[in-house]
């Protein structure tokens, strides 16, 4: 690119210097701070393109900009679930040995709190960000939000149609393998709670929980499926409208340890057994799970580590990566607690 075409008298800026060397802005600043993130092929294919353009580096007007292009976006959907503080930890971590500050925002699960701190991380010149979107986050309003040059990973929900960078567990396969384990107990109604269809991460779960059930031969029964906010209460109230079914559900997978926790508290309020007269499993295997009552059998999703690589992704994004190569699923596993009956050898009898 030429003189005449940015512009007859315009300097050359970072942005000239990005679009020739093809790389964001945030990579370029990187590169004249003498960040050690960038790579070489990278950093050398900047330092010709400033040596075409004839860019002048302003480092004490840059000095001034310096606090502001540290920090890092991270927008999280529900911190008063302990699932995203975990994640949040997990996050911070990966950015601090980076050399990054994270500025957390929690959106509690509200797109207009979300796009508002979407626009006020942007104004505040963040060199990225990480999100886990709110529930009925949406491709057209996340592009009207912010530039396709402001690098960005989301992270546990996808967002339909969107083709940035997304971190999180194989939903589908430990949903499958929670669900074999309860047939394989021999269980026979099986019923699944929490979350809303609206929810990717939610019919990502209730694939695998079908494809358990035809892989068993078990009829599907969408009457089974009892959506509810992924809360405490929401385990609770599917749990009561389980009862009730004329299905006789005798366990349940959970879209969540939270949903799970409240189901299990409902049924020992009920005075019915959990993991002997009615089975739960949840999905997380949050730090909580482990000292529920019973202990909660649940799907490990590597939480800090999803965290840890969402930071890496994002890092990725800055240091001029492709972003197809940042997405990553992570495997999960089964582990087995008291809340499932898998250390009973007893058939399991139908609630009442």
């Amino acid at each position: 690119m030429d003189g005449a075409k940015r512009g007859a008298g315009r300097a050359t800026t970072i942005v000239d210097i990005a679009r020739a060397a093809g790389v964001s802005k945030s990579t370029v600043s990187l590169v004249l701070k003498e960040s050690p993130l960038v790579k070489p092929a990278t950093r050398e294919r900047i330092m010709r393109a400033i040596d075409q353009l004839g860019y002048v580096y302003n480092r004490s007007a840059a000095s001034l900009r310096t606090a502001r292009s540290s920090f890092v976006g991270m927008v999280i959907s529900d911190l008063m679930n302990p699932f995203f503080t975990e994640l949040a930890v997990g996050i911070e971590d990966g950015l601090h040995n980076m050399g990054f500050v994270p500025i957390l925002a929690n959106t509690n699960e509200d797109v207009g709190r979300q796009t508002k701190v979407l626009q006020s991380l942007r104004e505040h010149g963040v060199a990225g960000i990480i999100m886990s979107p709110a529930r009925g986050t949406d491709v057209w309003s996340l592009a009207e939000t912010l530039p396709r040059s402001l690098p960005m990973v989301l992270t546990m929900r996808r967002v339909d149609g969107s083709t940035l960078p997304y971190i999180g567990p194989d939903n589908r396969t430990g949903s499958r393998e929670a669900v074999t384990h309860l047939i394989n107990l021999g269980h026979r109604s099986i019923a699944f709670f929490g979350g809303y269809s609206t929810m990717t991460t939610q019919r990502e779960r209730i694939s695998g929980y079908r494809d358990a059930l035809i892989a068993a031969g078990l009829p599907l029964h969408d009457e089974l499926i009892f959506e509810s906010m992924p809360t405490r209460a929401g385990g609770a109230e599917s749990l009561a409208a389980a009862l009730a079914s004329p299905l006789k559900p005798t366990a349940a997978f959970c879209y969540n340890d939270i949903v799970a926790m409240g189901a299990t508290r409902a049924l020992g309020l009920r005075g019915i057994r959990v993991g002997i007269d009615f089975a739960v499993i949840g999905f997380d295997d949050i730090v909580e799970a482990e000292h529920n009552a019973p202990p909660l059998t649940t799907v490990n999703a590597d939480t800090r580590i999803m965290g840890t690589r969402a930071a890496r992704s994002l890092l990725g994004l800055i240091d001029g990566a492709d972003p197809e190569a940042m997405s990553y699923t992570g495997t999960t596993r089964l582990v087995v607690r008291e809340s499932c009956g898998g250390h009973r050898r007893e058939t399991f009898k139908e609630t009442a």
